[in-house]
């Protein structure tokens, strides 16, 4: 017995749409593009494609610190390595909440509350500091970077004896843990800067106690390396 042919469907006469849609979708994008690349910024395209090859070609680790785009801030491994090395070591210690680190502009802050290196008004050295300078003093040596250091306080009015002023007493902290560095780990001095601000650059508002308290400090900072040095 003849098996019966299966019938066609018909032909849609409107199938022929279905393709004019797919043409024009794709003249579309095409168009898209083609002004696209027209509008590209070239000298930004030409910044792109150099800092890619200078990245790719950089020896080391890690690529060189290269702007891509102006306004886009680079971002330096270097420093981000630096940072989580500083964390580890002062980790044991068991008072890093006392102990603030932070990349910066300059490079990375290691940064103490008063209380951890000094007494009250006082610029000499807790002898529980000393371990965490002998700490922050092989930290220096292995990176070989030039060294600030800062002394910082709030604008409560000093009352002290032996000190006039926050600003002086702050110098004095910064001048203090600088020779300790120098004279008792060692450190090269021309490596390394003292200077005391006071209360003129705070790093948090002086309206509230635990605001003063993070002004209270001594800033030890690991100057980022120059690109190509």
């Amino acid at each position: 017995m003849k098996k019966k042919r299966r019938q066609e469907d018909p032909e849609h006469p409107d199938r022929w749409i279905v393709s004019y849609a797919d043409f024009i979708t794709l003249l579309f994008a095409f168009f898209t593009t083609m002004y696209a690349l027209s509008h590209v910024d070239l000298g930004k395209l030409d910044l792109f494609q150099g800092s890619m090859r200078s990245a790719f070609k950089a020896a080391g680790p890690y690529p060189m610190e290269t702007t891509v785009i102006e306004g886009i801030k680079p971002i330096n491994y270097a420093d981000i390595s630096l940072e989580k090395e500083i964390t580890e070591q002062f980790r044991k210690f068991g008072i890093i909440e006392s102990i603030i680190i932070t990349r910066e502009d300059r490079g990375v802050s290691l940064s103490f509350g008063d209380n951890v290196l000094f007494d009250s008004g006082s610029a000499d050295l807790k002898n529980e500091a000393k371990p965490l300078l002998a700490a922050a003093a092989s930290l220096i040596k292995r990176s070989q970077r030039s060294i600030i250091i800062e002394g910082h306080s709030d604008n409560i009015p000093l009352q002290s004896q032996r000190y006039s002023s926050n600003l002086e007493l702050a110098t004095a902290r910064a001048a203090r843990v600088f020779s300790y560095l120098v004279t008792e780990e060692a450190l090269q001095p021309d490596r390394i800067s003292a200077s005391g601000y006071g209360e003129y650059r705070p790093a948090a508002t002086n309206a509230t106690l635990e605001g003063r308290a993070r002004n209270r400090r001594v800033d030890i900072i690991f100057v980022s390396k120059k690109t190509g040095t």
